[in-house]
């Protein structure tokens, strides 16, 4: 039983769980904004060539299936951008959580071709990387009250997006791998 939760915990966060670097650099910032960069391609490269059947696969038992995890990038990644937005134009502004599950379940998500999701994060991460180099470093202690995990800064959450895309990518890779797509 042992030997099962701990494989589960692999296929949930094949990347590893994300942890919070406390010693941001210059450097740093420049590598998580080019993770956030390269992201919706990684998804487009993972997702290549699969067929239907194979993006109503969930990525792990009881996980989203492909195509729920490729809706769900942009979707969180929206929310992301507009919390930037939020620090950057209010004194520690309080953000919404929303849940996230829920939002897989929406019609949306089965009714709406990836390409769709594919399109917008490319458009949504163009956009978002602009306003990410054009922050000067004061700008990502910036701070927000997340209702769920308290107060965060805007560092925190470029790290956390930085992860995020690659998690997902990692979703679809590994299950192509274990799978032989």
């Amino acid at each position: 039983m042992r030997a099962r939760i701990a494989r589960m915990d692999d296929l949930r966060f094949p990347t590893g769980k994300f942890t919070h670097d406390l010693e941001p650099t210059a450097d740093k910032r420049r590598a998580w904004i080019g993770a956030i960069a390269e992201a919706p391609e990684a998804l487009r490269r993972a997702v290549n060539g699969l067929s239907e059947s194979q993006l109503d696969t969930p990525y792990r038992p009881g996980g989203w299936t492909v195509r729920q995890v490729v809706h769900h990038v942009p979707d969180s990644h929206m929310n992301a951008y507009i919390r930037f937005k939020l620090a950057l134009t209010e004194d520690k502004p309080t953000i919404r959580p929303y849940d996230e599950a829920a939002w897989a379940l929406v019609a949306d998500t089965a009714r709406t071709p990836i390409e769709t999701s594919l399109t917008l994060l490319d458009a949504l991460h163009r956009r978002w990387v602009i306003l990410l180099e054009s922050m000067q470093a004061e700008d990502f202690d910036r701070q927000l009250v997340h209702p769920e995990r308290g107060l965060v800064t805007s560092g925190w959450l470029l790290q956390l997006y930085a992860w995020h895309g690659r998690h997902h990518t990692a979703h679809v890779t590994s299950l192509r791998e274990r799978e032989r797509w």
